[in-house]
């Protein structure tokens, strides 16, 4: 989502217009037919089931899988009401329906979500499976047994299971430098995603960070539109490599987002807080909108045949044509339809970012007309679905929305289900189940971390370190897997402390020494040891608050850290200071004091990935995805400006030797 929550992935910080409430407004020709006795099935019976075959003794040909998708899709196109069409392009929250399902029926809805931290109790992988079948069995219960999709934020891993394999997050990918590794991590994360039952995410995001005061860089592969574009393997892990992959247990649906310049938002632009950038304007000319905000889409349409796409919250506003005025993304007709489906060649389809359409212009009709009318497929309206419908149809049947743009939006979202091959198998296939956070998973994502490790400075021999050697560790964020594995995290924000199985960053350097003092603050007496290690960095936050940052307005470190910096470097004759965090923090005052840098980025579940790089079991080989400032002052600042002068350049990385000591 927007990620959702606004970004795109469900959040839950903004309140509702209305909520759903009762039994909601149902269509009469939704509710024509019985449910056949194919249908009545319980969440644990076989998966294999499929709808029936036959109406009236014949088959139908939408139903026969022996059919090409896109005569399936004209077919059952053919068949559908307004009513009917207008459910398919509408996304509920799974929090409206729990506790009514019947309005899955009753609104003919086309897809459900779980937002961050919207998950079954308890959550567990059966649980889930259980939960999204039996939402199932009431789309399979409306006249044309049309199934539902299921999306979910499956960013670093599924990570609103917990148990779940966590991999870092994208920023950390990006310096991996390894498109194959984000392929397999995103395959290990769509067969345990899907083997849950989701068959779609909201991911990967291809955002170009130009600002890393931005507080969803983390999201972000990295600032060069090059390496965005490399990193899109990803949508190859999720969907696979061809149309039949779909229809696998071990592939989801996948989404670009957010749909474009995101991450290039003009400092203090933002509608919601002076001082952010997230869900501001990009003010910019085609040409540089061209070459780094939208360039990623390109490759992910034509090479990678993305299945959906998310717009972003943000608004463009030109400076070289128009009326100079910012135009919100949702609304943007001349990029959603002229330049993506258009020109570039998009047959996916779109789904708003949650509740975006309400940052529009204009009361509720207007708003749905809108978005409708420029393009969007799917609205993700997650507490106002009959609201929706019942706007939308109105303004169909008014004549301010063409039937031609719904049956286009519903014939991309159709297109999607035939080729998940949910007709044929509409409820969860668990084969996957035991390999949710298995052993072979973690060592990938283990891999992982220990190849995202950028070592910025390493003077008088400091790393790698020895087993041997009497090591004291300061600092929170050695020890907290909360605060490793960053935001969307099973909750939407992510949370400090013990949230999900892993191993901490001072697990893992205890897994290779012998001699390991922790000390959280530094008070712990720090003579007789040979290196100091400190672990600085970020909490958790998904994108507004990360956009203040945790210390104020800025990307410094706090006073804690630098603290600890202070107490352990000046004690200790060798020392150590690694960053967890999302983004480029400003330790220019404190690089001098220390012998090596790392910048650890956020790992996730497998904190063994830190400590295999710094005891030379694995060589640091990660480069820097982003430029790193030496003020805050400095931003935006990237690669190829003018006046280039960071503390650390883009693409910056010490290169050690496997095993070197």
């Amino acid at each position: 989502m927007r990620h959702h929550p606004p970004s795109a992935g469900p959040r839950f910080r903004r309140t509702p217009r209305s909520r759903l409430v009762g039994v909601l407004l149902a269509a009469a020709a939704l509710v024509a037919s019985a449910v056949p006795t194919a249908l009545a099935r319980t969440p644990d019976e076989p998966s294999e089931t499929p709808p029936p075959a036959t109406v009236g003794g014949r088959t139908l040909p939408y139903l026969n899988p022996h059919l090409p998708v896109e005569r399936r899709v004209s077919d059952l196109l053919s068949r559908m009401t307004l009513t009917e069409k207008v459910g398919q392009m509408t996304q509920a929250e799974r929090g409206a329906v729990d506790s009514d399902p019947s309005q899955i029926t009753s609104l003919g809805l086309g897809s459900l979500l779980s937002g961050g931290g919207s998950t079954p109790t308890p959550n567990t992988p059966q649980a889930w499976a259980d939960m999204i079948d039996g939402y199932q069995s009431h789309a399979l219960a409306t006249r044309l047994h049309i199934p539902l999709l299921y999306g979910i934020d499956s960013v670093h891993g599924d990570n609103n299971l917990v148990g779940a394999t966590i991999f870092p997050h994208n920023i950390a990918m990006g310096a991996t430098r390894d498109p194959a590794l984000v392929r397999d991590e995103e395959h290990i994360t769509a067969t345990e995603t899907r083997a849950t039952g989701p068959q779609w995410v909201f991911a990967a995001c291809l955002c170009v960070t130009r600002d890393k005061r931005w507080g969803r860089t983390y999201e972000s592969f990295g600032e060069d539109p090059q390496l965005v574009a490399r990193m899109e393997t990803a949508i190859d892990g999720f969907q696979g490599t061809n149309p039949q992959d779909l229809a696998r247990p071990d592939h989801v649906l996948a989404t670009a987002k957010h749909y474009a310049g995101d991450g290039d938002t003009t400092y203090g632009t933002s509608t919601t807080n002076s001082y952010t950038l997230d869900q501001g304007v990009t003010i910019t000319d085609h040409q540089h909108f061209d070459r780094i905000d939208l360039a990623p889409y390109v490759p992910a349409v034509r090479r990678h045949h993305v299945g959906s796409i998310m717009p972003s919250y943000s608004s463009v506003q030109w400076t070289d044509g128009g009326d100079g005025k910012p135009v919100r993304m949702s609304a943007n007709k001349e990029l959603l339809t002229d330049v993506l489906k258009e020109k570039i060649g998009f047959q996916g389809f779109l789904i708003s970012d949650w509740e975006a359409i309400h940052e529009l212009p204009g009361d509720y009709p207007t708003e749905v007309r809108t978005a409708v009318n420029a393009g969007l497929d799917m609205f993700m309206e997650p507490y106002e679905a009959s609201q929706f419908e019942s706007t939308l149809i109105s303004e169909v049947q008014a004549g301010r929305v063409p039937v031609s743009r719904i049956d286009d939006a519903v014939r991309r979202i159709l297109r999607a289900k035939f080729e998940l091959g949910l007709f044929e198998h509409p409820y969860t296939d668990r084969r996957n189940i035991p390999t949710i956070g298995s052993p072979a998973h973690r060592a990938v994502a283990r891999r992982a971390v220990a190849e995202s490790q950028v070592l910025l400075k390493n003077a008088q021999g400091a790393l790698p370190l020895k087993p041997s050697q009497r090591i004291y560790v300061a600092g929170v964020n050695a020890d907290n897997i909360g605060n490793q594995a960053g935001g969307w995290t099973v909750t939407w924000q992510g949370q400090s402390g013990n949230t999900i199985p892993g191993t901490t960053i001072l697990q893992g350097i205890e897994q290779d020494a012998s001699h390991v003092t922790y000390s959280a603050d530094a008070s712990a007496p720090t003579s007789g040891y040979d290196v100091g290690v400190v672990v600085v960095g970020e909490t958790p936050y998904a994108e507004g608050i990360g956009d203040v940052g945790n210390n104020g307005h800025t990307l410094n470190l706090s006073s804690a850290d630098r603290a600890n910096i202070d107490r352990v470097c000046g004690a200790i004759s060798r020392c150590v200071v690694l960053d967890v965090a999302g983004r480029p923090q400003i330790v220019t005052d404190e690089l001098p004091k220390m012998d090596a840098f790392v910048m650890s980025w956020l790992p996730g579940s497998e904190g063994e990935g830190v400590a295999d790089v710094l005891f030379g079991k694995r060589p640091f080989t990660g480069k820097l995805p982003v430029t790193w400032p030496r003020t805050e002052g400095q931003e935006p600042i990237n690669i190829g400006d003018r006046h280039y002068d960071p503390l650390f350049p883009y693409g910056y990385g010490i290169t050690t030797s496997h095993h070197g000591r």
